[in-house]
């Protein structure tokens, strides 16, 4: 770490460099130095993104893309040079590390304190759509393959059940029926994207509230952080990850299913941001931002699934059943959202209506 930020052009000496925030896959540290500049430097994680070199080009053409349309300095992520020029740095040990500037004036919520944040987080990502809605997304490297490829993870879901390894299946029936019972919708997306009918763009892939950066004085959005899975994709893909998350009444690994259903408030809530902020959206695509939420939370069910078939190895757990307890708080939510299916629909096309 310390090797490491000495090969940036900082503006003054590094007096600490101490861990910050709450992220699990890289390591992040607040560099600050003797001048007051404040810095963000980061590790990237070996074991979660395979081609480090790949997913940085991404993410410099995205920064610098959105960049040249930023307003205020504080609505794109800034990437430090490192001495040799490059916009990362590459150590002995092959490890990647990049420095952002520290948005300044800027809060970063883990949870929405009220429906404004919530609002405001879609007012974030509908930009980030609209204003790469002409970026050529076929030039970006898929950082994690077949990430959002719903039929991809239902055959390693099938490889896994087949398998068995740790004999869960036998205790899980309905679970594996439920799953099994949706397949054939599961594809509904990734048919609709390679047939044409909906365009391929740029997408996040992380839509939560915590990829969000909020002025500290208004509470409102800036910018968009955490760009290491932005790759090519479908809108639905990044709408449908925000409402599986943020419209969700109970925690992801909430144990007692009667708490988690989807607000159709706070759905609204989201719908009418984004729209706003995207109105480069197709008709069509319109249409089908409530089949992103619903196979956005679906896939996220079924990777949690395969994961506790598999032995827990991908997710982190923190109790014996903790990927199986996910996998029934998704499913109870993909329940809920075909309960409210005809409402959904209608919110989207009142929202489209006034915008």
């Amino acid at each position: 770490m310390e090797n490491a930020i000495t090969h940036f052009a900082l503006a003054g000496m590094p007096i600490s460099c101490e861990p910050y925030g709450c992220g699990h896959i890289n390591s992040t540290f607040l560099v600050v130095t003797d001048t007051g500049r404040r810095y963000i430097l980061q590790k990237l994680s070996r074991n979660a993104f395979h081609d480090p070199k790949g997913l940085m080009e991404n993410v410099i053409a995205i920064t610098s893309y959105i960049g040249r349309q930023a307003v205020d300095p504080r609505q794109c992520l800034h990437l430090v040079p490192a001495e040799d020029g490059r916009l990362y740095y590459e150590d002995e040990q092959g490890e990647v590390w990049r420095v952002y500037d520290f948005v300044e004036d800027s809060i970063c919520l883990q949870a929405a304190e009220r429906p404004e944040d919530f609002y405001e987080s879609a007012i974030a990502f509908g930009t980030f759509q609209n204003q790469l809605a002409d970026f050529p997304a076929a030039t970006l490297h898929e950082t994690i393959p077949h990430f959002h490829d719903t039929p991809d993870r239902y055959r390693k879901f099938k490889e896994a059940l087949a398998a068995d390894v740790c004999g869960r299946a036998k205790d899980i029936q309905p679970e594996i029926d439920f799953v099994l019972a949706h397949e054939a919708e599961a594809g509904t997306l990734q048919r609709m994207r390679d047939s044409g009918e909906l365009p391929t763009r740029v997408t996040h892939n992380d839509t939560k509230l915590n990829n969000v950066m909020l002025d500290a004085a208004t509470r409102r959005a800036l910018c968009v952080i955490d760009l290491d899975t932005v790759m090519p994709g479908l809108a639905a893909y990044d709408f449908g990850d925000s409402i599986r998350f943020g419209a969700a009444t109970a925690a992801e690994d909430e144990k007692d299913l009667a708490k988690m259903e989807m607000s159709l408030d706070a759905y609204e809530t989201f719908a009418r941001g984004f729209l706003t902020a995207c109105a480069s959206l197709t008709d069509r695509e319109r249409e089908t931002l409530p089949w992103g939420a619903k196979l956005m939370t679906l896939e996220c069910g079924v990777r949690f699934l395969t994961d506790y078939l598999e032995g827990d190895h991908y997710f982190s757990i923190h109790r014996p059943e903790h990927n199986l307890d996910r996998a029934r708080t998704q499913f109870k939510l993909v329940t809920d959202m075909e309960e409210k299916w005809d409402q959904m629909g209608a919110i989207i096309r009142r929202v489209t209506g006034e915008n």
